[in-house]
């Protein structure tokens, strides 16, 4: 299991990531100081960091000066709400990975995650070598057509259905919330009091079958 350095001062945006990571299946560890997470990132065993470029004390510029200094080689991925060309080519040539202006969907951040670190499967689940599928039960999603088979019949699925379905099939038999599923799927900008999530379990039931999707009373979802 990957775990990631999360460096944030704005105590929401910290805790939505955190949580989303955590439904998709990674372990993460949270500072608001850039004095911290040079420390913490310098000795700690860190599979990527995301680090926001406005912080408290030092900056993430200079954050990710001090940790490429000491050799620290974990993919960084710079959050900011400065969008300026500018800033972007600086935090590319000071090291880091990948550069996402706020605000941002944490469906993309965990795609970029994701294309830096491949994730170990989830417990019941079988994984193609090269990660490019996962299946249980009979139920495949190919990553690399972004389509999934049943029982041996190819279905098509819209982006966020594939995205759904790939957080139930990561987690098999574990009961995910409706927040858990929002946080990973819809990202920091969506309406939490929404019923998409519902609407879109419904869909999945219809195309790859309503046995497979358990609801489960005033928890949520459960993949069978």
């Amino acid at each position: 299991m990957s775990t990631i350095l999360i460096v944030e001062d704005e105590v929401r945006i910290a805790s939505f990531i955190a949580k989303g990571l955590k439904a998709a299946g990674f372990t993460s560890e949270s500072t608001a100081s850039g004095e911290e997470a040079a420390l913490l990132a310098t000795h700690g065993e860190f599979d990527l960091i995301i680090l926001d470029v406005g912080l408290p004390d030092i900056d993430g510029f200079e954050v990710l000066e001090r940790i490429r200094g000491q050799g620290v080689t974990a993919p960084v991925i710079m959050l900011t709400a400065r969008s300026s060309v500018t800033d972007r080519v600086a935090g590319l040539e000071g090291g880091a990975d990948d550069y996402m202006p706020k605000p941002f969907s944490f469906e993309e951040l965990l795609a970029r995650i994701r294309v830096r670190l491949r994730s170990e499967p989830a417990q019941g689940i079988y994984q193609e070598p090269g990660g490019t599928s996962l299946s249980h039960n009979g139920l495949v999603l190919d990553f690399l057509t972004r389509r999934a088979q049943v029982d041996g019949q190819w279905v098509d699925l819209s982006a966020r259905e594939f995205t759904l379905a790939e957080m139930f099939l990561r987690h098999p038999q574990q009961v995910l919330s409706r927040e858990q599923l929002l946080s990973a799927v819809w990202g920091i900008d969506f309406d939490p009091g929404s019923n998409v999530v519902d609407v879109y379990v419904s869909y999945l039931r219809n195309k790859l079958g309503k046995e497979r999707f358990e609801t489960v009373r005033g928890m949520g979802y459960r993949l069978r």
